[in-house]
Parts: structure tokens; C-alpha cells; sequence
């Protein structure tokens, strides 16, 4: 019969552990059944799952490994493994899986506990660990920091919408975003990323900042409040802010651009969606004279926007065309998806407003940035501590890929 042991080695890193373990196994013709590595400051913790055929005898094996371990100055530790238990390991292969993701701008020991407690009081096992973010200085300014963790767990999930509510919850209670996904294909195979503009890839609403040219910058910046927050129908409430815009010089454009700040990590997480080979658009409620401006800047692939109308240099208070509200953004999404030849499912939408919530709904990923309550609540994911360049933990992509 043949025998199943579980080998941990751990010690000071080096070149050539690996190898040299691996060496001795071959000599004996070991099959190896399971592998894992993993190295924390420095620290290495290797594991492997071997099968020693019944051919052959456990005994000089593991004598050449405890020999071989002491030579590299590493602890070697043997656990044999029933048939049995082996058995209920290999069934346990089918089983759903699941990627849990904490940001912050520093992890600390409370988070990891508490959103553990939660994954475990879900009936799920934690398979493994991995930290996504670069290393953290001791020390370090907190508020320009970005720490990631994710967690990859094992087991049916009874109530997803429950989990991710006790998520949301947590998150909120401890200042940090908890982003849950099934982990599917599709989660490796997005292809497109479609961004709101205001307030989502730049820090302010333009058409409050041309109100502010205008003079009328209290009355609009509270009508745009109302409708983000979805207390307003968009259409309506943009035709009122855009009208009041009417008489406002077209070099008010010019000067409002050129104060425009991307969000923090714009820039870095679409230079890496581009380098990754992914598509990029902008599905805006702004204009269209902006949306271009970020096109050339950032390279994006697709912009969509309302067209302000302009007559002898003369912002009119019309816009030319159809007014992109929140239904439209969605009808776009779809048409977007089908010319790229993907599903929905491969589609990343980001957003921070009520009128992104229908396209956001229909992604198969809708991330809220910085959003408003009702956005929040409603979306299936959320980043409000870090930049927008944390979308790239939630696609399982590190610092030391991206950077």
C-alpha cells in the first residue's frame, strides 16, 4: 500500500531549498500530490503532499530528507495521512470557492481577525493568504499608505447577499473596504473597464465648476447633490443646471480643464488596464468636451458624454443630442460589450452616483467609488479608503505585477 505524507520545512530562505528537497524525492521516484510555498520576511514555509509508492520504503526517504534539511539549516517536520482523510481531501476539490479582498490604508491585526470570524461563522474555510500590496514601511504616513489583503476561501456559501451584507457592515464599522466575489472565470477574463467621469475619474463635477464661472455655483452644486444622491430625476435636473449655465463664455471651458485633477490612481490603474490589454471607456452625465480631454491624456478607448451647445462662443443652456442618464449609461454598457465580442459578465463598471447604479447593476463587476450612501448600499462592491487604483486587487492583481 502506498504511503501519504504531509511534509513542512521552514527556515531562513536561500536558493536552493527547493531543489535540493525536490532532489532527494526524485531519487526515490515520490509522487508528489500537493505543493505549496510561500516566503514572509525572509522566512520560507514550504509543504508538500508526497505518496511513497509501495515499492518502496518510507524510512530512507524521509532519513535523506532529514539529512539533506539539516545541511540547509532548516526544521523538517513528517504528519502521516490516512487514506481516508486523503480521500476527503480530493472531494473537497469541487467545491465552490471564494475570493474575500480587504483595503485599508494599513491592515492591521483586528481586521484580519474579524473578517476571518466572519468567513468562518459562514460555514467557509480559508485555503490562503496572500498580501497584494507592496511591503509597508513601519511607520509609514497612514494616509497615503495602501494595504491589501486577500483571502481565499472554500465551501458553500447558504446566503451571498447575507455574507455580503455582514461584509458591507464590518467595512464600515472599521473604516475599510471588504469586497466579496465568487471565484469564477470570469473573474479572470474581464475585458473591459467603463468609468463615470465626475467625481469618479477626476475629483470634481464639472458642470458645478463651470457654474462657478457662471456665478451660479451654489444653486447648481444643490441641484447636482440632490441627484447623485438619487432625490432627483437625472434628465430633469440636468437640463435645470445646464440651463442656468446659458450666457457663460465657451474659454470657460478651456480655464475650468485645465484645474481638473484625476482621482488618486487614475492614472496608474489605467496604464495598467492598457497594458494588460484591456478596453476602456468613459459613460459620463458630463460633457463630452472633458471626456475628450481625459481620452488624450489617458488613452482611453471610448467616450461617451452629453454635448453642450455653444452658439457665437456662447454656452446656450441646450444640449445637442439625447441626455446620458443613468438608463443610457447601461444601453451603451450592453452595445460596448457586444462590439468588443464579451459578455457582460467580462465588463468592469465604476461609478459614484444614483445614475450609475443601471450600469453598475449589469457589469459583472460594478465597483462604487468614493460613493454616495444610496450607491454604496447598492452596488455589489465599494472603495471609499483607497484610490482608484485599488480596482486592481479586486481583479487579483499585486503591486509587484502592476508596478
Amino acid at each position: 500500500m502506498n504511503e501519504i505524507i504531509l511534509i513542512n520545512i521552514s527556515g531562513r530562505d536561500r536558493p536552493g531549498v527547493t531543489s535540493s528537497v525536490t532532489a532527494v524525492l526524485a531519487r526515490f521516484e515520490i509522487n508528489v500530490l500537493d505543493i505549496g510555498q510561500a516566503v514572509i520576511h525572509d522566512n520560507l514555509s514550504l509543504g508538500m503532499l508526497i505518496e511513497v509508492p509501495a515499492t518502496a520504503e518510507a524510512a530512507p526517504v524521509l532519513k535523506d530528507l532529514l539529512f539533506c534539511c539539516h545541511e540547509l539549516g532548516m526544521t523538517i517536520r513528517f504528519t502521516p495521512i490516512t487514506e481516508q482523510s486523503y480521500n476527503d481531501w480530493v472531494a473537497g476539490q469541487g467545491k465552490e470557492r471564494h475570493i474575500i479582498t480587504v483595503l485599508a490604508r494599513r491592515v492591521t491585526a483586528e481586521h484580519v481577525a474579524r473578517v476571518s470570524a466572519i468567513i468562518s461563522e459562514s460555514g467557509l474555510n480559508i485555503d490562503r493568504i496572500d498580501r497584494l500590496s507592496g511591503r509597508v514601511s513601519v511607520g509609514g504616513v497612514k494616509q497615503t499608505g495602501k494595504s491589501c489583503v486577500e483571502f481565499s476561501a472554500r465551501g458553500p456559501l447558504a446566503d451571498a447577499t447575507a455574507f455580503r451584507g455582514r461584509c458591507l457592515a464590518l467595512a464600515s464599522e472599521l473604516d475599510i473596504d471588504i469586497a466579496y466575489q465568487e471565484d469564477d472565470m470570469f473573474r479572470r477574463t474581464r475585458r473591459l473597464v467603463a468609468f463615470d467621469m465626475d467625481s469618479t475619474l477626476i475629483d470634481a463635477e464639472v458642470i458645478d465648476e463651470l457654474a462657478k464661472e457662471a456665478g451660479v455655483g451654489e444653486q447648481v452644486a444643490a441641484i447636482t447633490e440632490r441627484a447623485m444622491r438619487g432625490e432627483l430625476d437625472f434628465k430633469a435636473s440636468f437640463r435645470a443646471r445646464v440651463a442656468l449655465l446659458k450666457g457663460l463664455e465657451e474659454s470657460a471651458l478651456l480655464r475650468v480643464g485645465e484645474r481638473l485633477r484625476l482621482s488618486e490612481g487614475a492614472e496608474r490603474l489605467i496604464g495598467t488596464l492598457k497594458r494588460l490589454g484591456y478596453k476602456t471607456a468613459i459613460l459620463s452625465g458630463g460633457f463630452t468636451y472633458f471626456g475628450k480631454q481625459l481620452q488624450q491624456r489617458l488613452g482611453i478607448d471610448y467616450v461617451y458624454a452629453n454635448e453642450l451647445e455653444i452658439v457665437d462662443g456662447r454656452i446656450t443652456g441646450e444640449v445637442i443630442g439625447d441626455v446620458v442618464d443613468g438608463q443610457r449609461k447601461a444601453e451603451l454598457l450592453r452595445q460596448l460589450a457586444e462590439r468588443e465580442g464579451i459578455s457582460l459578465e467580462q465588463v468592469i463598471a465604476v461609478g459614484d452616483g444614483a445614475n450609475d447604479l443601471p450600469m453598475l447593476s449589469i457589469a459583472g463587476l460594478g465597483i462604487a467609488y468614493r460613493a454616495k450612501p444610496i450607491v454604496k448600499q447598492s452596488a455589489q462592491h465599494s472603495i471609499s479608503t483607497l484610490g482608484l487604483d485599488g480596482i486592481l486587487y479586486l481583479l487579483g492583481i499585486s503591486d509587484r505585477l502592476a508596478d
